[in-house]
């Protein structure tokens, strides 16, 4: 799939090896029965072309991103804190009671989600491998 196939969704960039990663991308796909978000490991080649693009290090597994594109024009990259409250309130639902965390100051928020990120692989695990989605989920994402 490339990013033309994915422009009416958004795509989480994720670590495909952080046990909270993949605990999170199971967390969507069950909450987004439209099929809303796709999905793409950071250490995929569609994540390394997205990332440079936008003058990003590829090799850095520290960050969410959410690729969101808005008509014809280049897309634009949430990260960190930002990402995961754009899904949380596409997800709609009680997910939406995040909404009022957008007017946190955005360092604030991002200063938690680095305290999280540099102890995910110690509390949740960090696997040997990407893991691959299930046949149910296989068509959300973009590489497997």
């Amino acid at each position: 799939m490339s990013i033309g196939q994915t422009s009416n969704h958004p795509v989480v960039l994720y670590d495909g090896v952080c046990g909270l990663c993949n605990r999170f991308v199971q967390f969507v796909l069950a909450r987004d029965p439209l099929g809303q978000c796709r999905f793409a490991s950071l250490q995929s080649r569609f994540a390394a072309r997205v990332l440079g693009q936008h003058g990003r290090d590829p090799s850095d597994l520290s960050t969410i991103y959410v690729v969101v594109r808005e008509g014809e024009g280049t897309p634009q990259l949430l990260q960190k804190a930002s990402a995961v409250l754009f899904i949380f309130v596409r997800l709609g639902g009680l997910w939406m009671l995040c909404r009022p965390l957008a007017w946190c100051p955005v360092g604030a928020l991002d200063m938690m989600y680095d305290i999280l990120a540099r102890r995910r692989y110690r509390i949740f695990g960090r696997l040997d491998r990407c893991a691959v989605p299930s046949e149910e989920w296989k068509e959300r994402f973009v590489e497997v």
